[in-house]
Parts: C-alpha cells; sequence; structure tokens
C-alpha cells in the first residue's frame, strides 16, 4: 500500500470536506453538552494531537489509519426485534459498507504486528436511516474517562531518544489505575488470530435498545467470527499480510460473522467500559453479516465515511457512557484534519 496517492478529483475532496465540516460541529456540540468541554480542559483536538504525535500522515485517519474497504449484508431474522425498532433487526436483509483496520496512526505499518484490529460498519436502513459502529477486539477498555484515556495516550508516546514508549512509564500509568486489570487480562491472554475473518470484535460501550412499545433494554454486543481460527505465528509475514488473506478468502467464499447481543442486567453498569458484564446473562444472535467484496480504501467507499459509533438509527440510544461522546467528537476531528488535507492538495 503506498503512504499516499492524491485524491483525483477536486470534488471529492470538498465532498468530504463539507461532511467533515457537518461532522465536527455535531461531534463538537455532542461533546460539550455531555461535559467533556471545556470545564476538563480537555479538546478533540488535544486528544487527536496526542494521538498523531509528530509523525503525521496526511489524509489518513489518526487512529486506524491502515485499512481495507469490505462490502456485503447483514441478515436477521427478527431475533431482536422485541428489543429494538431499529430496522437492521426486522426479518431481511440491509446492504453494510465496512472497514477492517488495525490500530496505529502508521498506514504503511505491518498488519500483523498490531495489537488491536477493528471492524467498522455502515448499516444502511430500509426507512434511509443508517447505523454506523466501530468494533474492536478488547471486549473492555482499559480507562473508562476521556481524561484518563488522553493519559494513556500520554503514556504510550514514543520517548524522543529511543523512538519506542517508556515500560516505566507505561507500567507506572496502568499502576495509578487498578481499573484497568480486566483490560490487561485480556492482553495478556489474547492469541491473535491468523486472519481478520476468524477474529472476534466488540462494541465494548453499552447502548440502549428501544422496543416500538418504548421499553429499554442496555446491550453490548460481538461479531463472533463462523470460520475456525488458527494463531498467528510467529512469522515473518508480509506487510500486508492480514489485507492479502482476507482478499483471497472471500475468492473462495464469502466471510460471516454472527451479530450476538449481550442483555444487561438490572445491576451492570453502563457508564464504565472497564468492566465486563456477567457471563451470565442473555444473549441473543441477531443476525448474521456476510462479507461478500473487498477494495483498497485508497479511493474506496469507506475511505469517506466517519465510522461515528453516535450515528444511530431510532431503536438504538446511546448510554451513559462518556467514552461514547469522546469517541465521536475525535473521530470528527480526525476527518476534519484530513479533509482539509485532502482539499489542499487537490486544490490548484
Amino acid at each position: 500500500m503506498p503512504s499516499h496517492e492524491p485524491l483525483t478529483t477536486r470534488s471529492k475532496s470538498l465532498r468530504l470536506a463539507a461532511i467533515a465540516a457537518a461532522l465536527g460541529a455535531a461531534g463538537l456540540a455532542l461533546v460539550y453538552t455531555a461535559g467533556w468541554l471545556p470545564s476538563s480542559k480537555l479538546s478533540p483536538s488535544a486528544i487527536v494531537n496526542t494521538l498523531q504525535g509528530s509523525g503525521i500522515h496526511e489524509s489518513f485517519r489518526r487512529a486506524h489509519a491502515k485499512g481495507l474497504c469490505v462490502a456485503g449484508t447483514f441478515s436477521s431474522d427478527g431475533a431482536l426485534s422485541t428489543y429494538s425498532r431499529a430496522g437492521a433487526f426486522g426479518k431481511g436483509s440491509v446492504p453494510v459498507i465496512g472497514r477492517l483496520s488495525t490500530g496505529g496512526g502508521n498506514p504503511t505499518a505491518p498488519d500483523a504486528s498490531a495489537g488491536v484490529r477493528s471492524l467498522a460498519l455502515q448499516f444502511s436502513l430500509p426507512d434511509g436511516q443508517q447505523w454506523r459502529t466501530a468494533m474492536n477486539t478488547p471486549p473492555v477498555l482499559p480507562v473508562g474517562t476521556p481524561e484518563k484515556f488522553h493519559q494513556q495516550l500520554q503514556a504510550l508516546t514514543p520517548g524522543p531518544a529511543t523512538g519506542k514508549p517508556d515500560p516505566a512509564r507505561i507500567g507506572a500509568f496502568f499502576a495509578a489505575n487498578p481499573e484497568s486489570a480486566e483490560f490487561r487480562a485480556w492482553q495478556a491472554a489474547n492469541v491473535p488470530s491468523s486472519s481478520f475473518a476468524t477474529t472476534r470484535y466488540h462494541s465494548i460501550n453499552a447502548f440502549v435498545l428501544v422496543a416500538a412499545n418504548g421499553t429499554r433494554q442496555a446491550v453490548r454486543w460481538a461479531m463472533v467470527p463462523q470460520a475456525v481460527a488458527e494463531p498467528l505465528g510467529e512469522g515473518p509475514h508480509e506487510r500486508d499480510s492480514l489485507q492479502d488473506e482476507f482478499t483471497a478468502r472471500l475468492g473462495s467464499a464469502p466471510v460471516r460473522w454472527a451479530m450476538e447481543f449481550t442483555l444487561a442486567g438490572p445491576d451492570d453498569v453502563t457508564a464504565d467500559a472497564t468492566k465486563a458484564w456477567p457471563e451470565s446473562r442473555q444473549r441473543v444472535v441477531a443476525g448474521v453479516l456476510e462479507i461478500i467484496t473487498t477494495s483498497p480504501q485508497d479511493g474506496g467507499d469507506c475511505n469517506r465515511i466517519n465510522f461515528d459509533p453516535l450515528v444511530l438509527p431510532g431503536g438504538i440510544e446511546a448510554s451513559d457512557d462518556p467514552i461514547l461522546a469522546a469517541r465521536s467528537a475525535a473521530y470528527a476531528e480526525s476527518l476534519h484534519r484530513r479533509a482539509r488535507e485532502t482539499y489542499q492538495e487537490a486544490a490548484p
């Protein structure tokens, strides 16, 4: 994958810039009302500045810069329709555009070495609404507030002398934040698979389903792979090994995940993404995601989409988790920056 190729037409840049402006305003307004700004003196710009550091890759996402566009369908048998009136959960299928990606801000980094993998999706519903979700491999987060998330990013910032994060600084951060214990346990036990297709992805944050009769149910969800996983192994691995393997796999058959919802119990906390809910909670499989095609993100349909987790249809609402507003605003800021960069590059 090249480090950067300019857009072929100025109109694409203008369209992306317009989307960025609208989403940026919406995201900032939302995060302001959620109390993230300005009392904490933490802004979306500060988050994104720390994410990108000094190694800016213009026109790319500041997080999860390396990705692959995917497309397919989501098919539901209606099992979740009693909990949510959202069009995705009625019987039938809806089209999906998505993006598989790996953590980090370098779009040319080896994908097999990334500690986190992601699956982002946009569902286009029959009534014209959209649902966007950005899922990651960890089931929980290390910390539960935007301020502590920013501190975590600072702890992971490479030192100027070594170009690598300082293990002592990282250790001190986690020691000062014992709520990270569940995340660290997952990290220690996690065995990466050899394929995006055999990876499990989690919503991490809680959301609220709203039924046609107004009944509300807090949930988290996961994409459960239908293919059998094999360990990644030590390598060596090619730079684009995960992307290449996934595309080659689609040459034989579609790739499928079951979308499994976990229903919160009355005492389960929805505002803290550092804590998993008990394994005994009821689970409902809402349907099956089937990915049929891939395309490079440069010029691909997924590249212009901001996979903001707060783009929600009727029947799905945000929970009281403060990280959701922070994610929304940071995503909008990242999109605004790359839209401006591609516009400036494409302008005469």
